[in-house]
């Protein structure tokens, strides 16, 4: 049990519940789930979600008990029974005290406390009680009237208020000796401490039962009960006590009654009166108050000071003479370290009102680092002011006891002790940027700053830095400085987890593997401190981490216990103060934490997580009221929307508890962690599934994964007896059409072979007019091809034609070149033979009718042509279409002319005519126009 601090407490209003004010008493079922006795009926919550149960007249519920069958026996006015999960896992109540009534007994009255005692259960009333063992009830009056019961050590004891305390046995009831002095009080609890009871009265304090005699328990617990009225308690582990009072909260005390813990509302309750008290099985606290409920984390190693102890931002700690100091933005606190912390607060130290950077203890002198200055603190008294200009840190020049460089507001100072007393002697020239922490090294002073690193080097008077050097990187492979510590005695430099150090002979930085290692398998850092013990803290974005140092010199990683915090760490400035190792303290934005690293191995248990409900959209399939799945879950089709929601019994730091889920035969993978306790799934196809869920608490152990296997039944229309009709009916469709096929394919066989003979004759018709048409292209073709030759032959006879009249013309030449000859000076004979020679010559000519031939055969050979062209164009002229018919036989414009006889140019002017009259454009060929024809 911790002394130091006040564990984390949460406070659970009436509107968070949405039940009465007043919390009666609390149990705990076998999966973890609290059960609280409420003005308004009982109260059940899994972690997550709060339900509520009534008793069947309605009335206020002031005890109950859980059972390991599953049943919640529980007490009221005028009844009592138990609540036991049916068959989907409700919750549905069973009265005993029916059978009360029925009888015509006394009135119940109100069940205040109910036991369990081996195979018994006992609801105990001011009148009465009740004894239900083996389905029967069995009635044990009050001697005169009961107040309350308890049960110690396997031991129930009564008061009665004139017989005293009763011990109950084998259903009888036998007073303690001297046991009636207490009858003009209320006992609220009875406890076991070693081999003796405590007994916690109303009005009178403590008293303590041991071998028969009754005495009060002098103690400050004692005092602090008949103070504040007693409302009894519950035992602790190591034989401590939680008790609770009318006036002042809660007490926790050790065996001799020294009290260890006091919480009350100034420390973080919602109420001051405990009505009742409650351990659940991770060893945590839980107050039913007057007015809603809270709960204390006990077994954490972590407690905290706050703002009810007069704390805000921390940034240092440290203990010196026997007293723990703070700095803080508010200035520096004090606490007597032999004083218990558990009512008196810190208390400021006059003057350093402001902004407190650090606190260091060097060569036995405390010094703080002040936004106002450079102060010695003495007790809690400022002994001196060094200087007035703000101060962050200071350290020890190494080989120089005498000697602190100090940073301040505007870089660096030097100060000295002369005669015993430290001054400031100058400031160091050179350098002027504030920062905040450095480290040296003989004499160089290192600072990081923005993305750079600074090498200062100061002069043997340590009066200005002689040289300054600036480094960006720490090697070629780390290209960037992330921060300077001093670790294991050395200054070291660290990027991306790779540590150096700094060689003076070599002038350069030189890997540090031993570091390098045990950070290999951290994520990379930018924040990082050793502490006295050589523990290594770190910082990981917004998670603190720590390699605790063993006694063999190698380190183990613990980062988990931290996530509940992390998040207020002052991150530009971690405070880590290791006194021991029960006794670390941890700056937060908000106060400070007392760590007990030794409390660690309470909080390495598994947590539970359950699925507490699977709905559908019609009724609730299950809820995990103490039921295990053991039947077969269907769900019709129609309801295949369903919901789980899930929760984990786990009360520790409720914010960072994390829940994945996978549906088996749907999702692929595990969902992402996340604080969502609802899944819902829509139109989810028939089949199996299973659901699972795990869950990861604060300190990230993860759950064992809870299941509910289910089955989806198909639509009606994809049932299997759905399936078989519809093979029925595809099988009937199928004989159906079988024979309507046969039907079809002899009546198609008649139709196919008439079709068949129609087709054939279509094809010889066919065939026969293809053989027609092909015969008629060969005489088209033969036809084409005599064509071809008879123009072959007409040119041919046009050329010989030309051939003729160019000999005619050269003979008409010779012929009149023959009568420019003057044959009067021949004699006879020349002449008879001369003029002999020119009628053979006009003989020749005359007699030549080859032209005409050859117009006629022109005609003859074209005549067809002439027709359609002249059909065409009935404007043609005879001449036009002689010229038509030796441009369509390709005849040159010479050719032309020379048939023509006319000239060239002449034939070009019949060419445009020609067109002119065929009415051809510019571009069309005459000569193409006339072969279509």
């Amino acid at each position: 049990m911790k002394s130091i601090g006040i564990p984390e407490i949460r406070n659970y209003k009436r509107t968070d519940y949405k039940g009465g004010t007043q919390n009666w008493n609390i149990d705990q079922d076998a999966n973890n789930n609290l059960y609280f006795a409420n003005n308004d009926g009982m109260f059940m919550f899994d972690g997550t979600v709060w339900s509520k149960y009534e008793l069947p007249n309605k009335s206020v519920v002031r005890s109950l008990k859980t059972h390991s069958s599953g049943k919640i026996f529980v007490g009221g006015y005028n009844e009592f029974g138990y609540f036991k999960p049916n068959s989907n896992g409700k919750l549905v109540y069973f009265s005993l005290s029916k059978f009360l009534k029925n009888k015509n007994t006394i009135s119940i009255d109100i069940i205040w406390k109910i036991h369990q005692l081996k195979n018994e259960i006992i609801f105990q009333s001011f009148n009465a009680a009740y004894i239900f063992k083996n389905n029967q009830l069995k009635i044990i009056k009050a001697p005169t009237r009961f107040q309350f019961s308890f049960l110690v050590k396997n031991t129930l004891y009564f008061q009665d208020i004139n017989k005293g305390i009763l011990k109950y046995r084998n259903g009888n009831l036998t007073a303690i000796p001297n046991s009636t002095l207490l009858n003009n009080t209320e006992i609220w609890g009875m406890f076991p401490i070693d081999n003796k009871i405590i007994i916690s009265t109303l009005d009178k304090g403590l008293y303590i039962y041991q071998n028969n005699k009754i005495a009060p328990w002098d103690t400050d617990a004692n005092w602090f009960i008949k103070k504040n009225s007693g409302l009894g308690g519950v035992a602790m582990k190591n034989n401590h006590l939680v008790l609770n009072s009318v006036v002042d909260g809660v007490i926790i005390c050790d065996r001799n009654g020294k009290i260890i813990q006091h919480i009350n509302r100034k420390k973080g309750l919602q109420n001051n009166t405990s009505l009742t008290s409650f351990i659940d099985k991770n060893e945590n606290l839980w107050l039913g108050l007057d007015n809603g409920i809270s709960f204390l984390n006990e077994n954490s190693p972590f407690t905290f000071f706050g703002s009810s102890y007069n704390l805000s931002t921390v940034y240092a700690t440290i203990v010196h003479k026997e007293i723990l100091y703070v700095a803080t933005n508010q200035g520096v606190f004090y606490h007597r370290w032999s004083i218990p912390f558990r009512e008196e607060d810190f208390q400021l130290i006059n003057g350093t009102e402001g902004q407190a950077w650090n606190l260091q203890l060097i060569n036995g002198t405390l010094f703080c680092a002040h936004n106002r200055g450079a102060f010695i603190l003495n007790g809690n008294l400022i002994s001196r002011t060094l200087d007035s200009t703000g101060y962050w840190s200071f350290k020890g020049v190494p080989g120089k006891p005498d000697k602190i460089i100090a940073s301040n507001y505007n870089g660096f100072s030097l100060l000295e002790n002369r005669n015993g007393n430290w001054v400031l002697i100058n400031q160091i020239k050179g350098f002027s940027k504030s920062v905040g922490e450095f480290e040296l090294s003989n004499t160089n002073l290192w600072v990081k700053k923005d993305e750079n690193l600074f090498q200062l080097k100061l002069d043997s008077n340590y009066s200005r830095f002689i040289s300054i050097k600036t480094h960006k990187k720490l090697s070629e492979k780390d290209s960037g400085i992330t921060s300077v510590q001093r670790i294991k005695n050395s200054v070291v430099f660290q990027y991306n987890n790779h540590f150096y150090t700094y060689s003076e002979k070599k002038n350069k930085f030189e890997p540090n593997m031993f570091l390098t290692k045990i950070f290999q398998k951290i994520p990379k850092t930018n924040t990082i401190v050793e502490d006295k013990a050589g523990n290594i803290w770190y910082v990981v974005k917004e998670t603190l981490g720590v390699l605790k140092k063993t006694p063999n010199g190698t380190y183990t990683n613990t980062s988990n216990p931290f996530l509940n915090f992390t998040q207020y760490l002052v991150y530009n400035n971690l405070s880590i103060n290791t006194l021991d190792s029960k006794n670390i303290f941890i700056g937060l934005t908000d106060g400070l934490v007392h760590y007990d690293s030794n409390q660690l191995n309470n909080i390495n248990s598994k947590p539970k997580v359950f699925i507490q409900d699977f709905t559908t959209q019609e009724t609730t399939i299950y809820t995990s009221s103490n039921t295990s799945v053991d039947k077969k879950i269907t769900i019709p089709y129609a309801s295949n929307f369903v919901k789980f929601r899930f929760s984990s019994p786990t009360f520790e730091n409720v914010e960072n508890i994390k829940y994945s889920y996978k549906l088996n035969g749907f999702d692929e993978e595990w969902s992402n962690w996340s604080s969502a306790t609802i899944k819902e799934y829509t139109n989810l196809r028939e089949g199996k599934y299973t659901m699972n869920v795990k869950v990861k608490n604060s300190f990230g152990i993860i759950s064992d994964t809870a299941s509910i296997p289910f089955t989806i039944s198909p639509p009606w229309y994809r049932h299997f007896i759905a399936y078989l009709f519809y093979l029925i009916l595809i099988g009937a469709t199928i004989r159906v059409i079988r024979d309507r096929i046969k039907i079809k394919i002899r009546r198609n066989k008649y139709y196919e072979t008439i079709e068949q003979r129609r087709l054939y004759l279509e094809k010889e018709a066919r065939i026969r007019q293809e053989q027609f048409n092909l015969e008629k292209e060969i005489e088209k073709l033969n036809n084409d091809k005599l064509q071809l030759n008879l123009l072959a032959k007409d040119k041919e006879l046009v050329t010989n034609s030309l051939q003729v009249v160019k000999k005619n013309k050269i003979l008409n030449g010779i012929i009149q070149r023959l009568k420019d000859i003057d044959t009067s000076t021949f004699d006879e004979t020349n002449k008879f033979q001369f003029e002999k020679l020119r009628k053979s010559i006009l003989k020749e000519v005359n007699s030549d009718k080859s032209w005409k031939d050859l117009e006629k055969h022109i005609k003859n050979v074209h005549f067809e042509f002439l027709k359609r062209l002249k059909e065409k164009h009935p404007t043609i002229s005879p001449r036009e279409l002689d010229l038509s018919t030796y441009l369509l036989m390709n005849m040159s414009t010479k050719e032309i002319s020379e048939i023509m006889n006319i000239s060239g140019g002449g034939v070009e002017l019949a060419r445009y005519r020609l067109r002119k009259k065929l009415e051809l454009e510019k571009k069309e060929s005459l000569t193409g126009y006339l072969m279509r024809i």
